[in-house]
């Protein structure tokens, strides 16, 4: 069966996101657990907490997927914000937790100001306390790919298996591919060849088991532009053929795929839905 949903808003309380999901014929949904622009201000009440986890129960929403804030940066070269992010890090992974969400998305952050191995370090390190002070946690981290934009790591998976390595191959962390981020890397997947060789590269790198989940994006921009922009399915450079190949492929089949493709409404969703459902083979 395809595992397939979108990033729900949180807007109003965060377990009317669930109410969302299932409206839109979701079996598998992505939300930010906390405004994904601010650092954290307070707590998930605990009656929030249960009445969310009782919907995701009651609308048989698996897996539960959740995306750190963008305002952490695992690899900041910047001393205080590099220890604010572990400290929100922790707290977020044990909201999370609480929640009982499966998956935790994070970027590897930005080395800006230093070197990208430092950078990678700096995840590694960051990573480690993180593991250490959650303990127990059982939300799965999952380290998402980038465009290769500026300094951003996770541009390429060997990124990935270097910060595994240094964990000791952790079962508590694992891989998020963002299809649109791929191609804006350098990442031919607008058919059956492109998307074999891929994922070839990520068993080499990590194995294909730890990889999780992948948000679906189509995008207009130029392969290996870096440039991070999301298109509607089928309607940019990855297109259908592309799209179909992924959701097809037979080693993606327990793999839950997310959208975060541009919405004014839920019509948008609806249809981007839709032109994924299309493309399966059942």
């Amino acid at each position: 069966m395809l595992k397939l949903g979108v990033h729900v808003s949180i807007s109003g309380n965060i377990y009317k996101s669930v109410d969302r999901a299932e409206q839109l014929g979701c079996n598998t949904m992505q939300i930010f657990s906390r405004n994904p622009r601010q650092w954290r201000k307070e707590n998930l009440s605990q009656e929030d907490i249960q009445k969310f986890r009782q919907k995701i129960l009651q609308a048989k929403i698996k897996p539960l997927v959740i995306h750190i804030p963008y305002t952490l940066n695992l690899a900041s070269s910047r001393r205080s914000f590099y220890k604010t992010t572990i400290r929100d890090f922790i707290l977020d992974l044990e909201e999370t937790d609480k929640l009982g969400a499966n998956f935790l998305i994070t970027h590897m952050g930005s080395y800006k100001g230093g070197t990208e191995i430092g950078g990678l370090l700096r995840v590694i390190n960051a990573l480690k306390k993180i593991l250490k002070e959650t303990a127990g946690n059982q939300t799965v981290i999952l380290l998402e790919n980038t465009s290769g934009s500026g300094s951003w790591l996770g541009y390429k998976f060997s990124h990935h298996r270097f910060i595994l390595e240094e964990l000791g191959w952790s079962e508590r962390v694992g891989v998020c591919l963002d299809t649109a981020h791929a191609w804006a890397a350098g990442y031919k997947i607008d058919n059956v060849k492109g998307v074999e060789d891929l994922l070839t590269e990520i068993d080499k790198e990590v194995g294909i088991k730890r990889l999780k989940v992948v948000h679906l994006n189509d995008t207009q921009e130029a392969l290996g532009s870096k440039k991070d922009r999301h298109l509607a399915i089928g309607q940019g450079n990855i297109g259908r053929r592309g799209f179909k190949a992924i959701i097809n492929h037979p080693d993606l089949q327990k793999t839950a795929f997310i959208l975060e493709t541009p919405k004014d409404s839920d019509e948008d969703d609806i249809n981007n839905l839709r032109a994924v459902r299309k493309l399966y083979n059942q």
